[in-house]
């Protein structure tokens, strides 16, 4: 079976021969506790003097210890101990005494204001009668318990609390700027990592794009290169064809030659007619028309006149003579013809 665990209050309860008394002593001990400007000393020499007509049978040490322990569980079962093992007066008997021990100085300290109006709800003590025990022992009302987080109380009980308050502020301001700095701060480095982070993609996609870019420039180059290769294949195939054509042109001009050399080594023209021969007297080509006969001739008469040549001998003069009269019978005949 589990061994059973008990409190020290607990203990010290089951140590006791008197339960009430003992508990009456923790309710005593917890409102010594919180008076003010009282040593541990004089906390125990009054604790001893009201518990002089107590039977817990004890040492008050463990007493004063729990109370400064603040064990607030002990602090409800001493008062369960005290409602229930007490009548009405008994608990008005306490209220009394730990109201005589609270204000035996005069003042009456905020905690044991509201540890006097925690023992009154647990003992059952209404707060009218609180406050009728309290005029009774003290001859003042007991009045409202001041707020302390009320400005008012502090500039009361502590003149240099606006200072204290404004340093405080100062901290509080200074620590938040501190954090907005901070915050800015990382702010900025996150900015800076996710710019550093966008300027890495997006020298990583221009490297990516470039390798794009100059693949297809290679890829142009190759194509170009392709291109301009077959352009000269395709310039050295028409070039050796139309070598090829001058070759066979110049054969056949070639064979041509040689057959009309043949043909003329074989079958010798006809002499020209008399036709030809008058045009050939005039400079022209067979074919001639009437019109080109006549400036022919006025041409070569000009040029070939017998009286140009008055100054040369008779030799010259008879030569022109003979040249003028082919002349002249050239041009007859061919009027004639034509």
């Amino acid at each position: 079976m589990p061994i059973a665990r008990f409190s020290p209050f607990e203990l010290l309860l089951l140590k006791s021969r008197s339960q009430v008394d003992t508990a009456t002593l923790l309710l005593l001990g917890w409102v010594l506790v919180h008076r003010q400007h009282v040593s541990e000393g004089q906390r125990r020499r009054r604790l001893a003097q009201v518990s002089a007509q107590f039977r817990h049978g004890h040492e008050l040490g463990p007493v004063m210890s729990i109370a400064h322990s603040q064990d607030l569980h002990a602090i409800q079962l001493a008062a369960e101990v005290v409602r229930k093992e007490c009548s009405r007066e008994r608990s008005l008997s306490v209220m009394h005494q730990a109201i005589t021990v609270a204000t035996d100085d005069g003042e009456l300290s905020l905690a044991n204001h509201y540890i006097l109006r925690f023992l009154a709800d647990l003992l059952n003590v209404v707060p009218a009668t609180l406050n009728t025990l309290f005029q009774e022992l003290t001859g003042k009302p007991l009045r409202a318990p001041e707020d302390p987080s009320r400005d008012a109380y502090w500039q009361v009980h502590d003149p240099a609390y606006y200072t204290h308050k404004a340093e405080q502020e100062a901290q509080a301001a200074e620590r938040e700027q501190a954090a907005q700095a901070q915050a800015e701060q990382q702010q900025r480095a996150k900015a800076d990592k996710q710019h550093a982070r966008a300027q890495r993609q997006q020298q990583k996609q221009q490297r990516k794009e470039e390798a794009r870019q100059a693949k297809q420039r290679a890829e142009q180059a190759q194509e170009h290169a392709r291109a301009e290769q077959q352009r000269q294949e395709q310039a050295r195939a028409e070039q050796a064809r139309r070598e090829q054509a001058r070759r066979q042109q110049e054969q056949a001009r070639a064979e041509q030659a040689r057959r009309e050399r043949y043909q003329r080594a074989t079958n010798p023209p006809p002499p020209p007619d008399r036709t030809t021969r008058a045009l050939a007297v005039l400079g022209l080509m067979p074919g001639a028309s009437k019109t080109e006969v006549r400036k022919a001739y006025r041409r070569m008469a000009q040029l070939h006149h017998p009286d140009r040549f008055y100054s040369e001998s008779e030799h010259q003069v008879a030569l022109a003579s003979a040249r003028f009269q082919r002349i002249k019978n050239a041009y007859d005949y061919l009027m004639q013809t034509y």
